[in-house]
């Protein structure tokens, strides 16, 4: 870490609950939509801090167009309604002039429908795949690149065939599920059961006994932060570790701590991001973040770090069109390059082709076992 940007660091101010980050006075406001509070809370802190060290960096660098941003941020953690009003205050009541959003699908539907085009919105989140609204640009993984390779890989590696599909009930989740019973399908297994319930659930008893019944062998959870915690302690609890290999496509370092390493055997998740990727890029960045927000800070984590990275997309955006204005950017967006802790990244069809890792938590902290390069999202859009 370069002694310049450890003095920009050192300035910037950390603390929970900051309203904004960047030059005083900066003449670029940028909204930072994360989930403070509800089922995704836990990846909250993170996200807050990985946009306040890609904000600095960007200062740092020039900002955009020469002029420097300010972080204004709003908890998304709430009902999609609630979530949109939150946003049209910064954009309307604040004046931002740009968004990077990590939060639920749902609450992304309510804000492509508030912004209508009008605003520059980045999505960082894991998702279902095929947002394609006008001014909206995606950095999250999609199914075909979470999946897609994934699950065949598993099958054979692990000797495994008779998937269970558990989800929240929501949009993610189903649209995830109906493309996996695809990649399922294609392999060679089979889904012996699927079944959604609702973010108020804490008890997990008979969902458990019905995979237990069905004899699956592999299970693929959707389920978010904390529900994902309590499933995956009583799946352990119940003895099912022994039964069945566990796939996550949202379990990520915070979550695997709340899980907790004796409840983790067989526990894989895919991601295009994990704190230990051993790479001179993730090496930095981590480096970074430590100097900082020090040793005691939110783990680093895939959703976190994904705010970083729809920060460093909007600002190459925005300064390849000379604008902040929507329709400037929709003319140059294909093609935009931007570098970050995943890599050398391009927008292709608004989405971004990135290497996906397959790490195992069965130790209580993630190793990567395989990676999958350069895999472009097939649930990306075409303009």
């Amino acid at each position: 870490m370069t002694k310049t940007l450890k003095a920009l660091l050192a300035g910037a101010a950390m603390a929970a609950g900051m309203a904004a980050a960047g030059a005083a006075g900066a003449d670029i406001k940028i909204g930072v939509l994360v989930p403070d509070s509800g089922p995704a809370g836990l990846f909250g802190p993170s996200a807050r801090n990985s946009a306040m060290l890609a904000a600095t960096q960007i200062n740092a660098a020039g900002g955009i167009n020469g002029e420097a941003i300010e972080l204004v941020f709003a908890d998304v953690g709430t009902p999609p309604a609630e979530a949109a009003q939150a946003a049209l205050r910064l954009w309307k009541g604040e004046g931002v002039q740009g968004f990077v959003g990590m939060h639920d699908s749902a609450v992304r539907e309510a804000l492509v429908g508030r912004f209508n085009g009008k605003v520059p919105y980045v999505y960082t989140a894991v998702y279902e795949g095929n947002a394609c609204a006008k001014g909206l640009y995606v950095t999250g993984e999609t199914p075909s690149q979470q999946l897609a390779p994934v699950i065949p890989h598993l099958m054979r590696a692990e000797g495994v065939s008779k998937w269970y599909l558990i989800g929240h009930d929501y949009n993610w989740p189903r649209d995830t599920n109906a493309l996996a019973k695809g990649y399922i399908a294609e392999a060679g297994g089979e889904v012996v059961g699927e079944e959604y319930v609702p973010f108020s659930v804490a008890e997990f008893d008979s969902s458990l006994q019905r995979i237990k019944n069905s004899g699956a062998d592999a299970v693929l959870v959707t389920l978010v932060g904390g529900g994902s915690v309590g499933f995956n302690v009583s799946f352990a609890g119940f003895g099912l570790d022994r039964q069945a290999i566990r796939l996550g496509t949202l379990i990520e370092e915070n979550t695997l701590a709340g899980i907790g390493a004796g409840n983790a055997n067989r526990l894989f998740s895919a991601s295009g991001y994990f704190a230990s990727i051993d790479s001179d890029a993730a090496g930095s960045f981590a480096a970074d973040y430590a100097a900082a927000y020090g040793a005691d800070a939110p783990a680093l984590n895939g959703l976190g770090q994904s705010t970083y990275e729809g920060l460093m997309l909007l600002a190459a955006l925005g300064n390849k069109a000379g604008s902040m204005e929507v329709d400037a950017i929709e003319a140059v967006a294909e093609g935009t390059n931007y570098a970050s802790p995943r890599g050398d990244n391009t927008l292709a069809g608004r989405h971004v082709a990135q290497t996906i890792y397959l790490a195992d938590g069965s130790g209580g902290a993630f190793e990567v076992e395989t990676a999958f390069t350069d895999v472009a999202s097939t649930d990306g859009c075409e303009d």
